[in-house]
């Protein structure tokens, strides 16, 4: 039985008028709860290996409400979704309510609709089976939250790099300031032969290492899910068949360590160090990056100034409630982060626009395309990044119950150009009218020119301390 909720947009995204944001279903869920005599309570704890445990607690409708089941449901459903993909974890404790955490179970499981959920974080993440575990609300583990020491160690001599999917960046750095940096193309995706992602990376730090007297500790970035300097998943590796990647790509960054006698070496999510580097070029804390390319790219530094062990992989985080939203093609999730804050957006949302591009068409060529209608002053482009715009302006506010934002620090293709910058205003507009309390808390912000050029390699290289 499909249930909803009651509320209306003040900023519907023009072409998507069914889009039914996660913040607004949330908050007038909230309030029926609120109006149910406070409800029961409920929490949701996700536990990593290393004992890192995550605790975010709530209230569900009691029986008395004639939709308890199915509200209760839809939106415990969708917020485990979002925490399992914001945090990680291979243990999920739901507390509160046992018939409701049996069904949620039910979905991550194989064969279940959450089964891509079950095999990433269980086998390929954390290296061991995903588990749902219901308990009483008094049960719940107890928060444990650890967040990692890392950046902002600019002393000595030191390698940073960063690894994309078209370029791999290197910079050499002595006391913070960069007295070398190359941009080397390559092409990573669909190579089945790890020795060639290995002889890239070598070569670029031999590159950059030639421009030191020594070297002190070296940090990298990429995409992908980085434990303990192991690599879990990464989208670099993608064309390696299973038993190649674990027998030498695994501990790839361990090897290389060790190749560099044991100098403090470092590898993290690319949108971490995205963060970090916009933390340090400021100096303001509380940053969310958000990198809207190819897909949707999210890193954190806390309001203390530190990375922590979240995932922050919100591309596969849902922030469209909706029926029938969107799906994602690789995980096949509805409603998630990639289809609505990426160049995916604007290919998904070009026809409705009026235009239509050939399938073989790649999305950065789509995306100039629309970029250059804008600048036209063409309606359907407009169109486009005001839509993309208002999903974004209602994405941080949902993003804003679970993360304690200062400042969104906005990139990536999609938001440059007059496109991006009217993406930004609407973004700005919807806090503003809808969230009137973040609107004067959170402040967007985008990176200047020698941020761009050489942010990310001096952040990344000053993720070790030095020994």
């Amino acid at each position: 039985m499909n249930v909803s909720l009651s509320f209306s947009l003040k900023c519907p995204p023009p072409l998507e008028p069914d889009f039914v944001p996660a913040a607004l279903w949330n908050r007038a869920f909230r309030e029926r709860v609120s109006a149910a005599d406070g409800g029961k309570p409920f929490g949701i704890a996700l536990e990593q290996p290393d004992g890192t445990v995550s605790v975010y607690q709530t209230k569900i409708l009691p029986t008395t409400d004639p939709h308890a089941e199915a509200l209760n449901f839809r939106t415990i459903e969708r917020l485990v979704k979002f925490l399992l993909w914001q945090r990680g974890g291979y243990r999920i404790y739901l507390g509160g309510d046992h018939e409701l955490a049996s069904r949620i179970a039910a979905l991550y499981a194989p064969g279940g609709t959450r089964e891509f959920d079950f095999h990433f974080m269980g086998e390929k993440a954390y290296r061991r089976p995903l588990e749902i575990l219901g308990v009483r609300f008094d049960e719940l583990p107890t928060p444990n939250e650890a967040a990692v020491e890392l950046g902002g160690h600019l002393d000595g001599c030191r390698i940073g790099f960063d690894l994309g999917g078209s370029d791999r960046k290197c910079a050499a750095v002595i006391d913070g300031e960069v007295v070398f940096s190359e941009e080397v193309p390559w092409d990573p995706y669909f190579q089945s032969d790890p020795t060639y992602h290995l002889n890239g990376i070598r070569h670029s730090l031999n590159r950059a290492a030639e421009h030191l007297p020594r070297v002190d500790a070296i940090g990298g970035s990429a995409a992908g899910v980085y434990v303990n300097n192991e690599v879990r998943v990464a989208s670099l590796f993608r064309g390696v068949p299973d038993d190649v990647f674990e027998e030498k790509v695994r501990r790839m960054f361990l090897d290389l360590q060790a190749e560099w006698n044991g100098v403090p070496f470092v590898i993290v999510n690319d949108g971490d160090v995205t963060a970090l580097a916009g933390s340090m070029a400021t100096g303001d804390t509380g940053v969310l990056g958000v990198a809207m390319g190819t897909s949707e790219a999210v890193g954190f530094v806390n309001p203390e100034g530190h990375i922590t062990t979240w995932l922050n992989e919100l591309a596969f985080a849902p922030i469209d409630y909706q029926e029938n939203a969107p799906a994602d093609e690789w995980s096949g999730g509805l409603g998630v982060g990639a289809q609505y804050l990426s160049q995916q957006a604007v290919g998904r949302l070009a026809p409705k626009a009026g235009y239509h591009f050939p399938k073989e068409m790649p999305l950065p060529e789509r995306l100039i395309a629309v970029q250059e209608a804008m600048e036209k002053g063409e309606t359907g482009a407009a169109q486009i990044f005001e839509t993309i715009g208002r999903y974004f302006g209602y994405a941080v506010a949902h993003y804003a119950d679970t993360y304690d934002i200062r400042q969104i620090l906005a990139l990536g293709r999609v938001t440059s150009g007059a496109g991006g910058d009217l993406l930004l205003r609407e973004a700005q507009s919807v806090l503003a009218v809808e969230f009137p309390d973040l609107a004067e808390r959170i402040q967007f912000r985008q990176p200047g020119e020698k941020e761009k050029r050489h942010g990310q390699a001096i952040a990344a290289a000053s993720l070790p301390e030095a020994g």
